[in-house]
């Protein structure tokens, strides 16, 4: 297929307007698990970026929670992080100011006794620094800590104290089934008010995922044809090359399906067919996102399927199998590939096919979002094409939303080939790149969602109601796989993109999955 890049030349930021972001009002962030890897390499080199941009009050202290006793240590550990994985120079002068505002309280999660002491901590450290009475509490601790801790916040009074605001930040994964989110949920709720609650996908703090509503709505060619009547299917992917990094216990109890589809995907795809929103602020959005989740009816166990990944080549090096991974079944029946149809029972999709998958040790490493049109009613170019030329057959027209790694958007027409005899056509590609036009970004996506979080903004996190829907989406799929072991496993080499029963889910309606600019795999 033939291919022509047309890249649009780099935006000028020198004078363009940082969108008057809020400064949040000073206060204390609390993170419960700081001695995992979260901290250290996405937490701390984001909240540094913030400080860069001055987005930080002047008055601000971060208080790291976790079990093992590390003491000062622990912010030297947080220098190291912030400056291996946020991009940041060491001489930059803000540095030391900004770690000199980190600590540490060791604490056992489900010890009650304890919980008294850290608010006398965080107590101090608001009068020592006059920083006020503002709390942000970060969850970033497996999810069976998340009841007691939540449980001994309320018992202390720290989810409603009596003067500043506090908030509560939840990493997913919210439950491990419909039934276990509810009780989450109720346990949430019984300390913090729903307002109070930011249940966090990093997902939604790229800025290739916000800018699918700026591509939609602000764009007036786009959203016309935005509907069934011109839009044939679509397919979401969110393809990784590595394996499970060491995370066996979690990654058997999780699978693909809980893992991204039943969250990260699902969110994409609330971006993509969401109706305009009356205005942008949190309600409205999560509102028109839940609307789309509650049409779409239960999916069919025959529109879903799995896979196992078994040893491969991944980027010129043999890799091992998920079974010979390390503390992994080597009978597991987990699911490392998932892949689902479903539908949209609303005006703007009714027959649209939405196809859905995720997946480890793939082929390349892409999460992307593929629009397919339909094709005109009548295709009188294709009587003159050349059948032993370049293109034998007029292409669909696609839109292509890379949201990682390459992140950008690409549009796929048809073009006469020129110097050549009749109307021979041939696909191109208009391809826009975040990385040319804007430059490098050192963001790794939580600056947004931390600046959120403390400002008490809740457009980019989840609400419970919306956790609940997509459970019970997915909760039959989940319960049929966990009855049934799938009959071969691995069924997939690692490196490939996937197994032949997902290829076989599209192609019984005639479709194939397509890769970056629409090309077939």
């Amino acid at each position: 297929m033939a291919t022509v890049q047309m890249n649009v030349n780099p935006v000028d930021l020198t004078n363009v307007p940082t969108g008057g972001e809020k400064i949040p009002a000073p206060g204390i962030m609390v993170i419960f698990g700081a001695s995992g890897d979260l901290t250290k390499r996405k937490l701390l080199p984001a909240l540094f970026h913030l400080e860069q941009s001055g987005l930080l009050p002047k008055n601000f202290a971060i208080v790291g929670v976790a079990r093992r006793p590390l003491g000062n240590e622990f912010a030297e550990d947080m220098k190291d992080g912030i400056l291996k994985y946020g991009s940041v120079d060491s001489t930059d002068p803000r540095l030391d100011d900004f770690v000199s505002k980190v600590s540490y309280y060791a604490l056992q999660f489900d010890d009650a006794s304890g919980y008294a002491g850290l608010k006398a901590e965080l107590d101090r450290i608001s009068t020592e620094k006059n920083i006020g009475h503002d709390r942000l509490f970060y969850l970033a601790t497996a999810p069976e800590y998340f009841a007691p801790i939540i449980e001994n916040l309320g018992a202390q009074g720290m989810a409603q104290p009596e003067q500043g605001k506090v908030a509560v930040v939840i990493e997913k994964p919210f439950g491990h089934d419909l039934d276990s989110a509810r009780e989450l949920n109720h346990q949430v709720n019984a300390a913090f008010h729903e307002s109070q609650v930011f249940r966090i996908d990093h997902y939604l703090g790229k800025e290739t995922v916000q800018n699918i509503l700026v591509f939609r709505f602000a764009n007036g060619i786009f959203e016309p044809v935005w509907n069934r009547n011109y839009i044939d299917h679509v397919q979401i992917t969110a393809a990784e090359d590595i394996g499970i990094e060491g995370r066996g216990p979690f990654y058997e109890k999780a699978g693909a399906l809980r893992d991204i589809i039943q969250n990260h995907m699902m969110e994409l795809l609330g971006f993509v067919t969401m109706e305009p929103p009356s205005g942008f602020e949190a309600e409205s959005v999560r509102r028109e996102k839940v609307k789309v989740w509650q049409a779409i009816p239960n999916i069919p166990i025959l529109n879903a399927v799995r896979g196992q990944y078994g040893p491969g080549i991944v980027g010129g090096q043999k890799v091992i199998g998920y079974r010979e991974e390390e503390r992994v079944n080597p009978e597991s029946g987990t699911e490392t590939y998932a892949a689902v149809k479903l539908q949209i029972e609303n005006w703007r999709w009714a027959g649209v096919p939405f196809y859905l998958r995720a997946g480890k040790r793939m082929k390349k490493r892409a999460t992307e979002i593929t629009i397919q049109f339909k094709q005109p009613p009548l295709l009188i170019f294709n009587r003159m094409q050349n059948q032993t030329g370049p293109c034998p057959e007029i292409q669909p027209n696609i839109i292509s939303i890379r949201i990682q790694p390459d992140d950008g958007i690409a549009l796929r027409f048809g073009t006469k080939v020129p110097n050549t005899p009749g109307m021979s056509v041939c696909p191109v590609n208009m391809d826009f790149n975040y990385a040319q036009a804007f430059g490098q970004q050192r963001a790794n996506g939580y600056e947004r969602l931390l600046l959120d979080a403390m400002l008490g903004d809740q457009t980019l996190f989840s609400h419970r109601d919306g956790v609940e829907i997509n459970w019970s989406l997915y909760n039959p799929i989940l319960q049929a796989w966990a009855a049934k072991a799938p009959e071969v496993f691995p069924n997939y080499f690692a490196g490939s993109w996937g197994p032949d029963c997902s290829d076989r889910l599209l192609e019984k309606d005639g479709h194939r999955w397509k890769n970056s600019l629409g090309k077939p795999e």
